[in-house]
């Protein structure tokens, strides 16, 4: 069975990092690709970043594009998300899910994401 299981959320002040985890399991990590979504109090799910693993490329939201970096190690079974320069407007539920190929587009719309994690709650506040 498929798994994603996020850790690594907190409280933090702005300009502070984390780094979130996401563990799998039941799948074949190099197959799918991986995204990292986060969804703030009253607002949609917001793509933030995509690995694919397929191909190697990797993506991110203008909206943290020079702040945060996907990673995977395909032999720890995790892929992870490090936020540095931390904002309150990065403060929500981040999820990672995974997807089968082809990716589309730059992989950050929820809807082509098949399996998701429970969340793991990161708030940014001084």
């Amino acid at each position: 069975q498929l798994q994603l299981v996020e850790s690594g959320g907190g409280l933090v002040q702005p300009g502070g990092s984390l780094r979130l985890s996401c563990a799998a399991s039941g799948f074949d990590l190099g197959y799918y690709h991986i995204g990292w979504f986060r969804q703030a109090p009253g607002k949609g799910r917001e793509g933030v970043s995509c690995i694919d693993s397929r191909y190697g490329g990797i993506y991110y939201s203008q909206s943290v594009k020079g702040r945060f970096t996907i990673s995977e190690d395909n032999a720890k079974m995790a892929v992870y998300l490090q936020m540095d320069h931390l904002e309150p407007d990065d403060t929500g539920v981040y999820y990672c899910a995974a997807a089968s190929p082809p990716l589309l587009s730059d992989g950050l719309t929820a809807e082509q994401y098949e399996y998701w994690g429970q969340g793991t709650q990161v708030t940014v506040s001084s």
